[in-house]
């Protein structure tokens, strides 16, 4: 059963009156003598009957033990005060057959505003002290927060120190594992390169040994494939062209007869008025030969004479020769005041003639006797 006992206006130990309320839990002891006191005193009542006996007693007790304590104990020790009054009424219930399960205060108020007030300078004080706790403490949390960032950063400092310590093992262990994995790795690879390429050469050669004796049955087939194709060709090439080549070779060997033959002929020919023309050559020769000795013997016998008889014999070739521009010229004027003039340039032109003659020919003029008499004054007037 809850039971809600209530005080109004009890006066506490110091005179003031202020109002209570609780709640209770009870129940009926089942034990049997306890159960008998129960029947004892409720037999025949009703709940509400039973629960007006227990309250009624509750509230008694809890009226006398208000009369004996302050406010401040009551408002301040509510469970010290609860427990108060489950003590003092737990003997008289439990001699009813009731045992108390519980028993809290739920509300402690006055008319007088009492509690109000002393809560007001509680609260005051509370302040008070809570503004000089907060100072205290604001104070203490700075010195506290220096002193801790102080330590704070020499804790980072040796962190950060032994954290670059940790990396730069961190990085050599690393870099050594790194080593190492590469050089397995480098191992591994170059094994697994060598390995491939022996696999690679065992494959290579039976390839090779496959090639070889696919090449053996197409050396075997082609060999046959020859000797069949050659049989064909015996059959159908060789043996007509055979007949052909002999055909050919035999009219060949006339053509070239032939050709022989015409040749000789031709050469016969050729040879004979070779002959002819050597002999005709010879005999010419032969008589120039003989020309040339007498002349020689001549002009052995004869000397200046005969040096003179070839020069008369040149001359009028040589005359020709000169004369042969001025033979297209219709006059020929000599342009001179004095008719001496004119006497003069032909004496001068003939002057000149035995010299031009000999740088010619070699034979000086002036000394040959018939030319010297036709080159004297006399005859050159006459001229």
């Amino acid at each position: 059963m809850t039971l809600q006992p209530k005080c109004d206006d009890v006066e506490t130990a110091e005179g003031v009156a202020i109002t209570v309320t609780g709640v209770a839990q009870v129940k009926v002891m089942i034990e049997n003598e306890l159960l008998g006191y129960a029947c004892e005193q409720f037999l025949g009542k009703s709940v509400v009957e039973i629960k007006s006996v227990i309250l009624q007693t509750l509230e008694g007790h809890l009226r006398a033990i208000l009369g004996t304590l302050t406010v401040e104990q009551i408002y301040q020790d509510r469970d010290r005060f609860a427990s108060l009054v489950r003590e003092v009424a737990s003997p008289d219930v439990g001699r009813m057959g009731i045992e108390i399960l519980s028993f809290t205060i739920k509300d402690v108020y006055d008319k007088v505003e009492y509690l109000s007030s002393l809560g007001k300078a509680q609260t005051a004080a509370v302040q008070r002290d809570a503004d000089i706790g907060v100072a205290e403490a604001e104070r203490d949390a700075g010195i506290r927060e220096a002193e801790c960032k102080r330590e704070m950063m020499d804790v980072k400092f040796l962190a950060d120190t032994k954290m670059a310590d940790s990396k730069r093992e961190l990085e050599m262990e690393k870099a050594s594992f790194n080593q190492e994995v590469n050089t397995k790795k480098a191992e591994a690879q170059l094994a697994y390169e060598l390995q491939a390429a022996k696999e690679q050469q065992k494959i290579r050669l039976e390839e090779i040994e496959i090639e070889v004796v696919q090449r053996k049955k197409q050396i075997v087939i082609e060999d046959k494939e020859i000797d069949r194709t050659e049989k064909e060709l015996v059959a159908t090439v060789k043996r007509p062209a055979e007949a052909e080549a002999y055909k050919m070779q035999q009219m060949a060997e006339g053509r070239k007869i032939k050709a022989v033959l015409t040749a000789q002929a031709e050469a016969d020919k050729i040879r004979l008025i070779g002959e002819a023309e050597a002999s005709s050559i010879e005999v010419v020769g032969k008589a120039e030969a003989e020309r040339m000795r007498l002349k020689a013997e001549a002009f052995q016998k004869y000397g200046e004479a005969a040096k003179t008889a070839l020069v008369l014999e040149a001359l009028p070739l040589i005359a020709s020769k000169v004369a042969a521009p001025l033979s297209k010229t219709s006059e020929i004027v000599i342009l001179s005041g004095e008719g001496s003039r004119v006497t003069g340039e032909v004496t001068r032109l003939l002057a000149e003639l035995p010299v031009s003659v000999n740088a010619l020919t070699g034979v000086d003029l002036t000394k040959i006797p018939l030319l010297q008499k036709m080159m004297s004054p006399q005859s050159q007037t006459a001229i």
